[in-house]
């Protein structure tokens, strides 16, 4: 069994070194490993890096990430394709545990959710809890292209990634695996660490708004599922709310203070009205934060009132950007300089 890494990177050395660490410690007695870089016109020392790491390394300046990952893979040589982000580390038994887990012939891809660095800010560790935990082995509707691996037939029957889409293709991907009558697999022990998790609320908005803007476009393409309901549902609501609020305030403001020395009655009521309208859209996007706070806790352990009002600005900064992101067009973060 030969396991062809695919990692796309631009001006990352120092993380891709890291990454690269944590690769070269797999050892399975029963698979290969290939590693294949995919440079998107880096001007640091990443193309060093890789190569000292026996890496051989694609040079693909102006490329979407899906791309990147694509025109790697048609130069692997592996049965599996795993693909793994520059700012991400594994566990020595990842490699191992993933061919386990694609043993049956109908999973045709594994993966796991990511971990937060154990050092990261609070930030990050409460952007751990919203992301959730993957637990046990379950079939799973997607799996992030970060710490993912694939069936090559497979992932060449469906057609790679959708180099049409900035975003959300990994989603889009899963999606077409389970069209096709195929499994994909959560697997916890495939651990991975993602250093590139956003450090800062500022960082965490950046990210999720870039993120967001095809997350609509993959949710409606193959109909919608009952789990995957609220990434389309809270954006949308969100949205309508941010437009609502101000509105409703200002003309409860129009009415309201211009009729305050001769308050007429008819006048009262449509203010009153449009202040109830302006606390109600206020309330909604509150409360499904509040619900994401609660799943929060459950999955990230949370304690005490610090860390759920923590918990409740990540929440809500995750959430207003996905909303805003229905309408911005965002780009790609680039990574820190370290």
């Amino acid at each position: 069994m030969l396991v062809s890494f695919i990692i796309p990177v631009r001006n990352d050395a120092v993380r891709l070194r890291r990454c690269l660490t944590t690769i070269r410690a797999n050892t399975p007695a029963s698979a290969e490993i290939e590693i294949i870089v995919a440079d998107n016109g880096s001007t640091d020392e990443t193309p060093e890096v890789a190569r000292s790491f026996g890496a051989r390394v694609l040079t693909l300046p102006s490329l979407s990430v899906a791309a990147l990952r694509n025109r790697a893979a048609a130069e692997a040589r592996g049965q599996v394709l795993a693909f793994v982000d520059a700012d991400h580390e594994i566990d020595p038994h990842w490699v191992a545990s993933a061919i386990e887990s694609l043993s049956p012939p109908d999973v045709a891809a594994v993966g796991a959710l990511c971990f937060a660095p154990a050092d990261g800010t609070w930030v990050q560790r409460m952007y751990d809890a919203l992301r959730g935990r993957t637990q046990g082995q379950s079939d799973v509707e997607w799996l992030g292209s970060g710490n993912m691996a694939v069936r090559r037939e497979l992932f060449d029957k469906v057609g790679g990634f959708d180099v049409s889409l900035e975003t959300c293709e990994d989603v889009d991907l899963c999606q077409r695996l389970r069209q096709a009558g195929l499994r994909v697999r959560g697997d916890d022990r495939m651990r991975n660490v993602h250093l590139g998790d956003p450090a800062t609320l500022g960082k965490l908005y950046r990210s999720e708004l870039w993120r967001g803007r095809d997350n609509l476009r993959v949710s409606l393409r193959y109909g919608l599922t009952l789990r995957g309901l609220p990434s389309v549902i809270m954006p949308v609501l969100e949205l309508i709310c941010l437009m609502v609020v101000p509105l409703a305030l200002g003309f409860w403001l129009a009415f309201a203070l211009g009729e305050w020395q001769e308050p007429r009655l008819g006048v009262l009521r449509v203010s009153v009205l449009a202040l109830a309208i302006g606390v109600a859209a206020l309330a909604l996007p509150t409360a499904l934060t509040l619900l994401r706070v609660l799943r929060m806790a459950r999955w990230g352990g949370l304690r005490g009132p610090l860390d759920l009002a923590r918990a409740f600005v990540v929440a809500g900064t995750y959430d207003l950007a996905r909303a805003v992101a229905l309408l911005a067009r965002a780009r790609h973060h680039q990574p820190a300089k370290s």
